[in-house]
């Protein structure tokens, strides 16, 4: 029997969080889309310059080299609302700016997020709300990405945070918490601390990117490295690490803070993202430069 062959880590991603299109999207807003696409046409060999998550994309992308152009370790998709012909405008600027994206799909204002499944993406990133809501709810990780300049570059490794509960976790302990407060919480996890926790949205994407640390070397020079930043402290840290045991999952880093705003630890980690259900935590991120995806789940985010 050989080794199992895993399919690639398949990122899908909007052309508004891939490039800075904010100029376009606003001329988009005020005077319709012909204007709109007379405009792209007109610049359609001026690059777009890098948007939120294009730091995110060229790391990914980077952990390819080495490896064959039919098997490699990630890929990434573009989905656009774009037409073919004003996408052209951003596949020039994918060329330009060397990155090894070759699938698309351009819907002409239809949504994109129907496509994500059939690509087989283990993530969706987009700047548009209710095409996240409906790939979460089609049982696909995905987030929203405010779209914004691209941040400076920290670290070559490419760092990735999660939150626990509601992202990695499901959100029982959340809506324990809001319901009956923090102390029956803490009672709850600590008799339960031996039961694994039940898996959230992202938990797919997590098992798919530890398949893709386990491709390379464990330590300091490793090109990924992973943490967990959750507002849980002693003593429901016990059933998070007992659960990710189960799971057979590696987080590098585990940073229970009680409470305390993230912003400052995950500018310390260098994140390239961080993924949490609450709005709160993402703009406590974005005041730090960090690119920071809200995952519209769980107790948090019920009207």
């Amino acid at each position: 029997m050989g080794d199992v062959v895993h399919p690639p880590l398949t990122v899908a991603i909007t052309s508004r969080a891939l490039f800075n299109l904010e100029h376009s999207h606003d001329l988009y807003e005020r005077e319709g889309v012909d204007a709109y696409q007379a405009h792209q046409r007109e610049n359609e060999d001026a690059p777009l310059a890098p948007g939120i998550a294009f730091p995110l994309v060229r790391k990914l992308l980077a952990l390819n080299a080495g490896t064959p152009e039919d098997t490699p370790r990630v890929e990434v998709i573009l989905l656009s609302r774009n037409s073919s012909d004003t996408g052209l405008r951003i596949f020039n600027s994918i060329h330009h700016h060397k990155l090894a994206i070759s699938r698309a799909t351009f819907t002409s204002g239809a949504p994109t997020w129907p496509y994500i499944r059939p690509f087989g993406a283990h993530l969706f990133l987009s700047a548009n709300p209710e095409s996240v809501r409906r790939a979460l709810e089609h049982g696909v990780a995905a987030a929203t990405i405010l779209p914004a300049h691209a941040p400076a570059q920290q670290h070559d490794q490419l760092r990735i945070a999660f939150d626990g509960d509601a992202v990695i976790f499901g959100d029982e302990g959340e809506r324990l918490s809001q319901e009956q407060g923090l102390a029956a919480f803490h009672d709850h996890e600590t008799a339960n601390a031996r039961e694994p926790l039940s898996g959230g949205p992202f938990r797919g994407f997590l098992d798919a990117l530890h398949r893709l640390q386990a491709a390379f070397p464990v330590g300091e020079d490793a090109p990924i490295r992973t943490a967990l930043v959750t507002a849980r402290s002693a003593p429901a840290h016990e059933r998070v690490i007992r659960t990710l045991r189960e799971w057979d999952v590696r987080l590098d880093e585990a940073l229970f803070l009680g409470g305390r705003p993230k912003g400052p630890f995950l500018e310390t980690f260098g994140a390239d993202i961080f993924f949490d259900d609450s709005s709160h935590n993402i703009d406590s991120a974005r005041k730090h430069i960090v690119a920071a995806g809200h995952v519209p789940h769980g107790v948090s985010n019920e009207s």
